[in-house]
């Protein structure tokens, strides 16, 4: 009954914000896409398959669209995985990313994690880090290696202040320990072929810097402070939703902020942004065109909206539901779950 209740509150605070995204004054998303001759926004292809395992999670960040954390009980079933799996078996798609919440603290996670392997794709995993420091998942590092598992791991700074300010008391400190146990097994390192990236996202109201300059300097920091290395670097603009939208509401800067994606609106970003080619499905089975429509419950223009009714052919010929908060993803240089666009 509670978690009938809280999906119920979770379906009104996802109609509420979509609401005030799209009450805004500014020019709508569509009618940008309308004067460049891309709407209505079709995929390329589906090569990405992009899968929430549940909201449960160690750490409550301030930015998270997710709105994840420790009370948290949305987790994808065994059921719901093995659909996934199957869907994971389509020809076109080369990768599976796994995102939460912190979507090692899934029951299943290992045994997924070991099935998706054998299928020959790129796995990824989004991991906070922190989590691969508590006693019951320290073996994840060894685990995430034998299974030649990409590592992307949120670190919005290289400094303890602005790390701890945005995701929490002692979260960079677990972060570095973690980071150090992921490079003594060689991710991170040149030639080992274990790939470790960083996200970096803002921690106000403002656009991401360039990405390589600022790649650079992490490299250089944490290189000489903590002896730590890693592939690359992906600089991320926050999206409008949840508890960033909470947070520019509080402090009065949703429409500066809003002006300012809507200003920086780039025509070269839209070509490629991840929902052309990526399908995002959610902790119960039910498909997305991205994981911010997701957490705004604006389901797939499609027949095949779940899992289990996954359809490659119909999914590629859909439009893609677009809103105000689209704009996030084509301000300045772009951005996607792999970094910046253009």
């Amino acid at each position: 009954m509670q978690t009938l209740q809280k999906q119920n509150n979770e379906l009104t605070i996802a109609a509420h914000q979509v609401k005030t995204l799209e009450n805004t004054s500014e020019v709508k998303f569509s009618e940008k896409l309308k004067g460049i001759n891309l709407f209505p926004l079709k995929p390329t292809t589906i090569e990405i398959l992009q899968i929430n395992l549940g909201k449960l999670c160690n750490q409550v960040c301030e930015h998270c669209h997710v709105d994840a954390g420790p009370n948290r009980t949305e987790i994808m079933i065994k059921e719901v995985l093995q659909q996934c799996l199957d869907a994971a078996k389509t020809p076109t798609i080369h990768t599976i990313d796994l995102t939460g919440g912190a979507p090692e603290m899934n029951p299943d996670f290992r045994w997924f994690v070991s099935e998706l392997s054998k299928l020959g794709k790129k796995v990824i995993v989004r991991s906070n880090l922190t989590i691969l420091t508590y006693k019951k998942y320290l073996d994840i590092p060894q685990f995430y290696k034998d299974n030649n598992v990409t590592v992307i791991s949120s670190m919005p700074c290289y400094t303890k202040d602005n790390v701890d300010k945005q995701r929490g008391n002692g979260v960079f400190e677990r972060s570095i320990q973690a980071l150090q146990r992921l490079n003594e097994l060689g991710y991170g390192k040149e030639g080992s072929g274990l790939e470790l990236d960083l996200v970096y996202n803002p921690g106000g109201a403002s656009l991401p810097p360039e990405q390589k300059s600022l790649e650079l300097d992490y490299k250089r920091e944490l290189k000489e402070l903590f002896n730590i290395e890693f592939n690359n670097l992906f600089a991320i603009t926050n999206l409008p939703i949840s508890r960033f939208l909470d947070f520019l509401l509080k402090e009065e800067k949703y429409e500066v902020y809003m002006n300012k994606l809507i200003e920086s609106f780039n025509p070269a970003a839209v070509k490629e942004v991840m929902c052309r080619n990526t399908i995002s499905v959610g902790w119960d089975g039910k498909l997305f065109d991205c994981d911010f429509n997701q957490m705004l419950e604006l389901g797939v223009a499609s027949s095949s909206q779940n899992i289990k009714d996954f359809d490659g052919e119909q999914l590629k010929n859909r439009n893609i539901i677009l809103g105000q908060h689209c704009y996030g993803c084509t301000a300045g240089a772009g951005s996607s779950c792999q970094g910046t666009i253009t």
